[in-house]
């Protein structure tokens, strides 16, 4: 096998990514709590390596102020802490516009990517498209990029992989429509009220019983 395959292989797999349903439903939920807003978050993996990315939680951030330089630093230190403690890492970020019509990345969303990808070369940055979050969509609402020769690329759609779609789309349209996503607390909420959890360990709980074989979802 030559070199240049070798390296096409390792392209290939460097650009895929896999999204858990505890990391999607939480985003799903950040952006559906906080409709008319611009929401952000972190995205976290348990078993962060230098091929394919698994993404398997998520940290909800901010839903307003987001471009704050302060806030956006104190939660970054915050959760890097708690996943130090966790055996996790930081591998990428996503954010969701306030315009449903929008889903680009926003000069904030570029900065927060790129402090991020210094100390994980393979960060994803993961865009939510509004206009396809209804609860009858049939694919992940989600837009990716790569960071590539300095730059964020747009990737193409497929090298996004969400296990078993029809269950999490489902198991987050339950937890919308049952009023759990006001369980759902990020930092910014946080901020304003330091008891709550913003590691979401209720929500989290709550996530994997409905995704559990027993609930026949997995």
């Amino acid at each position: 096998m030559g070199p240049e395959l070798l390296d096409q292989r390792k392209q290939s797999k460097m650009s895929e990514v896999e999204l858990s349903c505890l990391a999607y439903v939480k985003m799903f939920l950040h952006a559906s709590t906080f409709p008319r807003c611009s929401v952000n978050g972190l995205l976290l993996s348990s078993n962060p390596t230098e091929g394919a990315v698994c993404v398997t939680d998520c940290v909800p951030l901010l839903h307003s102020h987001l471009p704050l330089a302060l806030i956006t630093q104190l939660a970054l230190t915050q959760v890097d802490v708690w996943c130090a403690q966790t055996q996790q890492r930081i591998v990428g970020y996503y954010q969701a516009n306030a315009c449903l019509s929008d889903s680009s990345p926003t000069p904030c969303a570029l900065k927060i990517a790129d402090k991020i990808t210094e100390q994980f070369s393979n960060a994803v940055l993961l865009m939510m498209d509004g206009r396809k979050m209804s609860p009858g969509y049939r694919v992940p609402p989600i837009v990716m990029y790569e960071h590539k020769d300095s730059r964020w690329t747009l990737k193409d759609k497929h090298t996004i992989m969400l296990r078993q779609w029809e269950e999490t789309r489902s198991i987050a349209n339950q937890l919308l429509n049952s009023c759990d996503h006001a369980l759902l607390v990020d930092f910014d909420s946080h901020l304003d009220d330091i008891t709550k959890d913003w590691t979401n360990q209720k929500l989290n709980a709550k996530i994997m019983e409905l995704a559990s074989p027993a609930n026949g979802n997995m």
